[in-house]
């Protein structure tokens, strides 16, 4: 387990982080979240001691170390590979960094280029591949050597959805097998489909700190989904309800000042009648990521 204590890091007089606190457990997956400038990237750096720092950073206990290098993997947002190294070149070399011999990395390849559908051969020079496809040879250099810490700063970048679901298995599979991952992505619902739990930081200070359910739920459901054939306009004088968005066809989206009011709703809107739907629910990810960058929740 990755232990987090009240780090801080200043660049002049700009507090880059500011008591940052969290914990990644082995087996999970913690999501790191925050807009451009909350302190992400210069958390992974004082993880990985490329920066000084104040506070206390421990792996398992013990303070990490350049010996703990060979079993930690990181992806960073800026992709760094060879172009004129051949794609077997490549995974071998950044394996190698890892102590793992050529002669253990070498057999591997393949199902591992199988594996994210990388088109092309291993004999294939980096520079001749697309952007989606060097992006799935940077994820196999950081998974081949079987990491028990992984840090993955937005990997799916560049990646359509099909693609996107494959890396996504290859980041559970190593969840599954006792990896503790973090993971940083602008995509909420990427976040919110594979971590178990959430650390949101703004302006370098944490703000939101949980599992995915606690962090949703701390909003109360304010938000109703409903399909109905009231118009927007009639759905707007329903009591209690604050903000109407209409989705598609007869679909809406509705804002509660208090989520205790959803049975009132609820009876205004039917009068005793069927309707298809009414599910009152949290807000989502990516609904909580645009409040709390605006304001903070208590």
């Amino acid at each position: 387990m990755l232990d987090i204590e009240n780090i801080t890091k200043q660049f002049g007089t700009v507090k880059a982080l500011n008591d940052v606190s969290f914990t990644v457990p082995d087996g999970q997956i913690t999501g790191l979240i925050g807009q451009n400038g909350a302190g992400k990237s210069t958390t992974f750096h004082s993880i990985l001691n490329f920066l000084k720092y104040g506070g206390k950073i421990t792996w398992d206990g013990e303070p990490v170390t350049e010996a703990d290098f060979d079993n930690i993997g990181y992806l960073p947002e800026e992709r760094s590979l060879m172009p004129k190294l051949t794609i077997e070149q490549q995974i071998i070399y950044l394996a190698r960094l890892k102590d793992k011999p050529a002669k253990v990395i070498r057999p591997q390849i393949d199902d591992w280029m199988d594996k994210f559908a990388v088109k092309g051969k291993k004999t294939d020079k980096i520079k001749s591949l697309s952007k989606g496809n060097q992006q799935k040879v940077q994820l196999i250099c950081t998974l081949i050597h079987h990491p028990k810490l992984i840090i993955l700063d937005e990997p799916f970048s560049g990646l359509d959805p099909v693609n996107s679901d494959l890396l996504k298995k290859a980041i559970l599979e190593a969840r599954d097998q006792g990896a503790a991952i973090i993971f940083s992505s602008h995509d909420m619902a990427n976040v919110e489909s594979i971590c178990d739990r959430l650390v949101m930081l703004k302006t370098g200070s944490v703000v939101l700190n949980g599992t995915i359910g606690e962090v949703r739920d701390s909003f109360g459901k304010s938000e109703v989904y409903v399909t109905t054939d009231w118009s927007s306009d009639q759905l707007d004088q329903l009591p209690h309800v604050v903000k109407v968005t209409h989705i598609r066809d007869q679909r809406y989206l509705l804002r509660l000042d208090d989520p205790s009011t959803g049975p009132e709703v609820f009876d205004k809107l039917t009068g005793g009648h069927y309707i298809q739907e009414f599910s009152q629910q949290p807000p989502t990810l990516d609904e909580i990521f645009r409040m709390k960058a605006v304001t903070t929740h208590e």
